[in-house]
């Protein structure tokens, strides 16, 4: 039985009460009573409204059913029944945002975002201090360097993969920061001279830098430098050297490492990434956020038999060639990623109903930020009196404006100064895609970030079409009309509302964190295409997605991109449908094989480990990050196929039987792992991933939380009380 303390008609979670008072309260500087008094009251305020906005959403779910049982596809048909019923709003007139202050990491500087579980204590520090990473390192340990003639990866250094290493370093030197001749494979000494760069050469030549601008700084003697640091589109690079490092001993200019600034944003994660059912789940979330503002966060672990600790890490600082100090930011600027509208948690209840979790995360997590806030702390996360709230899986500008509503409620329980709530938009559900002009200005003078989310956005369609045909195969998704739209007007509409120099435009997760070549071979398309960040899975991944924002500026291309017509709305409401099926078996078997397996590898992880981000391998054995938004798309597109009799509830069934062994037997090294095949009838993860496709067409815009919320709890022997 939960203990719960009683206060007014809130009946709170001991976890959760000893931490807010014993924590979260004192370094607040607020008083317990007030403090509970005003939270009951916006809770009992917003409750309502709540609830009518979850209503919202299933009113025009069920018109769009509906109207697709009772019609063919026809676009402008179809268009002029979504302006009748308020699902389209009419164009709001032009504006641009009015957000301010905003750091320079949100507001100008383009780089790699990494996404992080904050239930994870180690993760969210990693993450936090990806801001600068080693390119040696991530070139070394992963595939962007091939392992050919005799340079593979070995417990010790093999010198022939590191001479790689360092040979792709170098021409990251020379395409980025070039000698007037020569290049900097062939320099065997970097010093100043009356205040310039001087860069020996191997045959005796003399040069610099073609651009002299591009050399910012250094640390050690101008003569014998330890350290020499380069910029470019606001992204600093660090060239070490040391003589005798054992890497700098085999290099002719004694170069030892290569320091990129990487992970410029971290978005430390509460909602898709992390599984939080109750308040024990929850505090630790809390905790850790609370440790990072606090610049307190530790975390002791063992590795390689070594006991280490993790802290935060300090600031960064170089000489100017006036002697003049410059003190770099050591760590990432974090946001904080809260849960939606959708969800309620056991944490508090009132008169025995559990309250919504967004407004539970609103009203504690900014109060966990308000050291920062003011500048109270050492190790600060914004310099400019900020919080970056994330704000997911919202439909449409209403829910925008209840967010914003919320936000300021917060600031006033919390005593923070008006407006330094900051708030991202997830453009991932549909009424907020084809309404984005809209919901930007609900929070014009709040909003900091837009980003598109492929896999939740693809769920909602899925959703949303249900009934309207079956869709095309998950891998012909991303060719299809509404994809392209979708991610060049959330760009378009984002430069169209002034975001540029001011906030954030992003795009979605690498999702193959060990096939970094591949991403260094891709993903330069997503600065390329006007975003100012784009997320990673990884530190490493950082360091080479950062290989990109030096290759593309984006503030440049944002320039160009202002100037295009940006792709209709019409292609943006055109549905994937598949026009004719003509599958053969073995292609349709495939397809489910494959969603089933990822399903059920991703689900046996978050019910019974608690694991809400895994690196899940796939049916090929190739580990991907799987999250909540992949469950959705994967379960909803089986849905989807049962619904229109592409396959069969049996076939379903005998594939997840198969399936359930095939991830067990990926996950027989885990000690912790409890295999699925041995009771699928009593498994409670099993039942929740077949639950997932066959309650899949009536779970609220086809989310999996509801499920997988139960599931967990059940597991756990939760009884609410």
């Amino acid at each position: 039985m939960t203990q719960r303390v009683q206060i007014g008609d809130l009946a709170i979670d001991q976890i959760l009460f000893d931490f807010m008072e014993k924590e979260a309260l004192p370094i607040a500087g607020l008083n317990s009573t007030s403090y509970w008094t005003e939270f009951e009251r916006i809770v009992k305020a917003f409750t309502g409204k709540n609830k009518q906005l979850l209503q919202k959403r299933q009113d025009f779910q069920s018109a769009l059913t509906k109207w697709h049982t009772n019609n063919v596809f026809e676009l402008e048909k179809y268009k002029e029944f979504l302006y009748e019923i308020g699902y389209l709003l009419p164009e709001v007139a032009d504006f641009s945002i009015e957000t301010a202050p905003v750091d320079a990491e949100i507001s100008t500087i383009a780089g790699p975002q990494l996404v992080v579980p904050v239930r994870n204590a180690r993760y969210s520090l990693n993450a936090a201090n990806a801001r600068w990473g080693s390119l040696y390192d991530a070139l070394y340990g992963f595939n962007v360097i091939s392992e050919q003639d005799g340079a593979t990866k070995t417990a010790q250094y093999n010198p022939v993969r590191g001479q790689k290493v360092i040979a792709f370093a170098k021409q990251f030197l020379d395409e980025n920061f070039a000698l007037k001749v020569g290049s900097h494979a062939d320099a065997v000494k970097y010093h100043f001279e009356n205040k310039q760069l001087v860069v020996v050469l191997e045959d005796g030549q003399i040069t610099t830098l073609a651009d002299d601008s591009q050399c910012v700084g250094f640390n050690g003697e101008s003569s014998a430098l330890t350290e020499l640091v380069f910029k470019r589109h606001q992204l600093h690079v660090i060239i070490q050297f040391d003589v005798n490092h054992f890497i700098g001993q085999t290099d002719k200019a004694h170069i030892k490492d290569m320091i990129l600034e990487s992970a410029v944003t971290t978005i430390q994660d509460l909602e898709d990434s992390v599984a939080a059912v109750d308040a024990e789940e929850k505090v630790e979330g809390y905790r850790n956020w609370l440790g990072l503002m606090q610049g307190t966060l530790k975390d002791r672990f063992e590795k390689n038999g070594q006991v280490l600790e993790r802290t935060l890490n300090a600031d960064r600082s170089y000489q100017t060639i006036n002697g003049e100090t410059v003190n770099l930011h050591g760590r990432s600027v974090m946001l904080l990623r809260n849960v939606g509208h959708l969800m309620t948690n056991p944490a508090i209840l009132v008169h025995g109903e559990e309250i919504f979790e967004g407004i539970l995360d609103i009203l504690i997590t900014p109060m966990l930020s308000k050291v920062d806030i003011l500048g109270q702390n050492t190790l600060r996360n914004s310099r400019t009196g900020s919080m970056y709230i994330v704000k997911p899986k919202m439909h449409g500008p209403d829910e925008v404006k209840f967010a914003v509503e919320l936000f300021e409620q917060a600031e006033q329980l919390i005593g923070l100064p008006p407006k330094s709530l900051k708030i991202g938009i997830m453009d991932e559900e549909r009424r907020t895609s084809v309404n984005l002009k809209a919901c930007i200005a609900q929070a014009k003078d709040r909003v900091i970030f837009i980003n598109t989310g492929f896999m939740d956005r693809t769920g909602d369609e899925i959703h949303t079409f249900m009934v309207a045909g079956p869709m095309v195969r998950k891998a012909d998704i991303k060719q299809q009309k509404w994809f392209a739209a979708y991610e060049n007007r959330n760009v378009a509409i984002g430069l169209a509302c002034g975001l540029q120099g001011k906030a954030q435009i992003g795009k979605g997760m690498w999702p193959k964190p060990d096939q970094l070549f591949e991403m260094y071979e891709s993903k330069i398309e997503h600065p390329q295409a006007g975003a100012s960040c784009a997320w990673v899975p990884s530190p490493s991944g950082a360091v080479i997605h950062a290989i990109h924002y030096h290759q593309s500026s984006v503030s440049e291309r944002q320039d160009e991109l202002a100037k295009q017509e940006m792709l209709s709305l019409d292609d943006l409401l055109t549905p994937p449908l598949v026009e004719q099926v003509n599958w053969t078996a073995e292609q349709i078997n495939q397809e489910l094989e494959n969603n089933c397996q990822g399903i059920l590898g991703y689900v046996v992880r978050w019910v019974d480990l608690g694991m809400g981000c895994s690196k899940v391998p796939d049916i090929h054995n190739v580990g991907l990050m799987e999250d909540r938004a992949t469950l959705r798309i994967s379960s909803q597109h089986i849905a989807n196929w049962l619904h229109h009799g592409i396959v069969t509830a049996e076939q379903v069934r005998e594939t997840l039987k198969r399936m359930a062994q095939i991830v067990d037997q990926q996950n027989a090294h885990d000690p912790k792992y409890k295999a699925m095949s041995e009771n699928l009838a009593n498994n409670i993860a099993f039942q929740a991933a077949s639950d997932l496709i066959f309650k899949g067409e009536v779970q609220p815009s086809g989310y999996t939380e509801p499920l997988l919320h139960a599931a967990r709890l059940k597991l756990k022997g939760y009884v609410a009380s």
